[in-house]
């Protein structure tokens, strides 16, 4: 850290102030098939909420995704019921 103000030297952070906004030709968004542990069993948060979201499309929940396929599948039920999308 950089005492004076606080705030993380050069290098210490990667990040960007404004990180929540993908930087054009950056790989901060990345396909679920390129991740290097997409095929690790799907993460608690996305197990909750695909749960939440097949539930609410109606749909069959399959519990043994893998963090990539989950992350498909939200997308996918994401667009069917229109829960989390931008408006």
């Amino acid at each position: 850290m950089n005492n004076k103000e606080n705030k993380p030297s050069k290098g210490e952070n990667e990040f960007s102030e404004s990180h929540e906004t993908p930087v054009k030709g950056s790989n901060t968004v990345k396909d679920p098939d390129e991740w290097t542990t997409g095929d690790e069993p799907m993460t608690g948060a996305q197990h909750s909420y695909l749960k939440t979201l097949s539930d609410e499309a109606g749909e069959p929940f399959n519990d043994k995704l893998t963090k990539a396929e989950a992350s498909k599948r939200i997308d996918e039920l994401q667009h069917k019921t229109g829960r989390g999308l931008e408006s």
